[in-house]
């Protein structure tokens, strides 16, 4: 018996040929712009943008410095904190120098301890200023030197103000003038005045200082505390805390050696 023909055997091979996938038209093709394009749109985009960013920030009316805020003031006033910072009133927000300006009124108004200059958007500038407190009084000619705990002598005022303790530096004669020098002395009684408990600081009259080792601090009510020297402070302060509570008619304090303390002139 013959086999099949050619003709039969192409039929038979096409018709066990898997069905071709019809091919896409023109209509189903995705447009592809090439990558150099891409990128100069983006980058052109990313341009647009900075520009308009800069241009709202330094060009624009919108972010202007139009208010100046002071806080934080006690002696000084709003009006001294301005016209030393100078602000340019009306420039950018974003151009205004706030190191400039703080380093200006720390160099020009010593009461100034520390001063934080701040952008408070959209309009304003904040000026938050610390002010320094004095611990004691040194006088001279009638006026009134103020110095605060880390021994700055930052005002002089005709005046002394309430509940701070007036220097008396009577070292004349004790080595300790030569050997620490009339600073270092001042600093001492600095110490003493700030390690003083509240309760005693606030009735404080004078810090008497006759050598490094001979620091009394006067108080109201003809009493004395006799310090020593600034050493172990805490201490000391603990203890005159305690023996007030226990002797409270006492008129003289000893705490020079805060674990052996002692009263007397009750």
């Amino acid at each position: 018996m013959a086999g099949p023909t050619t003709a039969e055997r192409g039929e038979r091979t096409q018709g066990d040929a898997p069905a071709r996938p019809p091919r896409p038209t023109g209509g189903g093709r995705r447009l592809r712009l090439p990558p150099t394009r891409t990128r100069v749109i983006a980058g052109v985009a990313a341009a647009l943008l900075a520009a308009g960013v800069v241009w709202l920030l330094y060009g624009s009316q919108w972010l202007r410095v139009e208010r100046v805020k002071t806080s934080g003031t006690e002696v000084l006033t709003s009006e001294q904190v301005r016209a030393v910072a100078r602000v340019p009133v009306g420039a950018p927000l974003i151009s205004v120098d706030t190191d400039a300006i703080e380093d200006r009124l720390r160099k020009k108004l010593r009461r100034i301890d520390t001063v934080d200059v701040v952008r408070s958007w959209p309009h304003g500038i904040g000026l938050k200023v610390t002010e320094r407190k004095p611990v004691l009084l040194i006088e001279k000619g009638g006026k009134f030197t103020e110095v605060d705990a880390k021994g700055v002598r930052f005002a002089t005022v005709d005046r002394p103000p309430k509940g701070v303790p007036l220097l008396e530096l009577d070292a004349a004669a004790s080595p300790s003038l030569n050997r620490f020098g009339t600073e270092r002395l001042l600093r001492a009684a600095v110490q003493v005045a700030g390690d003083l408990p509240a309760s005693v600081a606030k009735d404080a009259r004078t810090v008497q200082v006759r050598s490094y080792d001979s620091i009394s601090v006067e108080l109201k009510g003809q009493r004395t505390v006799h310090w020593g020297s600034v050493e172990k402070g805490d201490a000391k302060a603990a203890s005159l805390t305690a023996l007030m509570k226990a002797e409270p008619t006492a008129r003289r304090f000893d705490v020079s050696a805060p674990t052996a303390p002692a009263v007397s002139g009750s």
